[in-house]
């Protein structure tokens, strides 16, 4: 497809975008209004979210997504998600996962019309950051998902990494993962980089991504380590698998 095609094809992908989001919106609204008494976790309407989401990948024929080892990904048992982020394509790709989870992300995401008032109703917890009580806050928050049962889903790079290796890692996930006393799942997305620019909305054409939910990394391996010195075992593992995948697509 040629770049005046993409140009137009892109205004209209985001226009579908924000149509459709008001319209799944009012629906999550009245779900959430139903079952919020009866379902305290919100599974339910963590579903409805994995289908919103995962619409815009199954109606965009540019982008061809591969998930594997999504049943490592316990319904009940509480885990620390942890995937590399290469793109706002991200969000959507990882909701295709299909399994309950918290996100844990920036404070100004949930200012965003409807998307921030649905993250809001959803439960997903904000960080705002430089601010020490903030990052208290947040801990406590993640402490009592943990006990509620609820998995989280941390980007530990922080931000937006498109090159052609991992970013350095934070360690607040693994500092809950510590805390909570729960597994690590690593999560690598490779492709998404090229589907969305960091800079700028212009879909680049027709993407293969890829999504590997990778073997849990059980608490009785890690209990007594020292944070950083399991954020680099983790990051270690998650860049090897990148490696691998970036790799292969390339290849092809």
């Amino acid at each position: 497809m040629r770049k005046a095609g993409l140009t137009v094809y892109s205004y209209m992908f985001w226009i579908f975008f924000a149509i459709t989001s008001l319209v799944y919106f009012v629906i999550a609204e009245v779900i959430w209004l139903i079952t919020k008494l009866f379902d305290r976790r919100l599974l339910i309407h963590q579903i409805w979210s994995c289908y919103w989401a995962s619409s815009y990948i199954f109606f965009n024929p540019l982008w061809r997504v591969r998930v594997s080892g999504r049943n490592k990904i316990p319904w009940r048992r509480p885990c620390i998600l942890v995937a590399n982020h290469q793109s706002m394509v991200d969000i959507l790709v990882l909701f295709l996962l299909f399994r309950p989870f918290k996100w844990i992300s920036k404070k100004e995401n949930f200012s965003i019309p409807i998307i921030g008032w649905h993250m809001r109703i959803s439960g997903h917890i904000e960080l705002e950051r430089g601010r020490n009580y903030s990052l208290v806050k947040l801990m406590e928050k993640a402490s009592d998902n943990i006990r509620k049962g609820n998995s989280l889903m941390i980007f530990p790079e922080g931000t937006r990494y498109p090159g052609e290796k991992l970013g350095p890692f934070k360690d607040g996930a693994f500092r809950m993962a510590l805390e909570g006393k729960v597994d690590i799942i690593p999560i690598v997305i490779e492709g998404t980089a090229k589907a969305l620019p960091k800079k700028g909305a212009i879909l680049t054409g027709f993407t293969k991504i890829n999504v590997k939910v990778l073997d849990p990394i059980p608490y009785s391996s890690f209990e007594g380590k020292p944070v950083r010195e399991l954020m680099h075992e983790v990051r270690d593992i998650m860049s090897e698998e990148y490696d691998h995948m970036h790799s292969k697509n390339t290849s092809i």
